[in-house]
């Protein structure tokens, strides 16, 4: 998979509040970088504690569902969109199937 972008969750765990966060992320980009799903069951077959929310969602529970993150796919052009990522309570104040971070 393509994924876009890479620079909001730099920008997420370079922040010293959610630096705990790093490890997590790097490891799912890296994850996320090599994966070729080519349907929600596929993610949900490698992560299994995915979420899938229609609108070719998914949200991801990361480090140990401290945090969300919210990617949208487009699964023919193999390209995932990060939507959202944020902490638990910050993650309820949206809505998972239209939220767009990168427009906020």
């Amino acid at each position: 998979m393509h994924v876009v972008s890479h620079a909001t969750l730099v920008d997420f765990y370079s922040q010293p509040q959610h630096h705990d966060a790093r490890g997590a992320l790097q490891t799912w980009y890296q994850v996320a970088c090599q994966a070729q799903w080519r349907s929600p069951a596929d993610v949900k077959a490698q992560f299994g504690n995915a979420s899938i929310v229609g609108n070719n969602r998914v949200v991801f529970n990361i480090k140990g569902n401290d945090y969300r993150l919210i990617v949208a796919f487009a699964y023919r052009m193999q390209w995932a969109f990060i939507k959202f990522v944020g902490t638990h309570a910050q993650y309820d104040r949206v809505d998972a199937a239209t939220v767009d971070q990168s427009k906020e």
